[in-house]
């Protein structure tokens, strides 16, 4: 059963787009994404640079550092690569789900478990309102996450050409 969603929706507040986007982005992960340019990459590098405290032992029993440097960096960088991929991946899978529940004009909401599920229309002034919110709030995190991928691959990608050159 399909019913529009009123001022007094049943859907529960926490379960409500707009709601679901702004505790996202208070989160302590999910705001990273917000902040401005410079402590964004600051966080990203600050994930980065911890990560070579797994990667660094890891690259350093395949190439001892005092034998091959360069390939001990390389390999070091990219096992420390590898673990902030996977937090870019978890902010990206975060806000794109905030995504698509904005440009959704149905809301799915569950009231007291998984078993009892409802699907209630959004009013016209909700669909403005999330619209609004995703084109002007959401969109530019996800165009910010999917530009850090690209500059991420393309330092992969450097640092596999220094590989092959060595």
């Amino acid at each position: 059963m399909i019913r529009q969603i009123t001022s007094n929706s049943p859907v529960p507040p926490e379960q409500q787009p707009a709601n679901e986007y702004e505790e996202l982005k208070n989160s302590w992960l999910f705001d990273w994404v917000t902040l401005e340019r410079p402590h964004y990459l600051r966080k990203l590098v600050w994930v980065w640079v911890w990560s070579w405290l797994v990667s660094g032992p890891v690259a350093a029993a395949s190439f001892p550092p005092e034998k091959y440097l360069m390939q001990f960096l390389l390999s070091s960088s990219a096992g420390a690569g590898v673990i902030l991929i996977l937090v870019l991946l978890r902010l990206y899978l975060g806000w794109n789900y905030v995504r698509s529940r904005l440009a959704n004009t149905k809301v799915f909401y569950e009231e007291s478990g998984w078993y009892d599920g409802q699907t209630w229309l959004k009013t016209p002034e909700e669909i403005t309102k999330d619209r609004l919110i995703l084109q002007y709030q959401v969109q530019p995190l996800l165009q910010r996450l999917s530009k850090t991928f690209y500059s991420f691959f393309l330092l992969i990608f450097i640092g596999g050409i220094i590989w092959f050159c060595l």
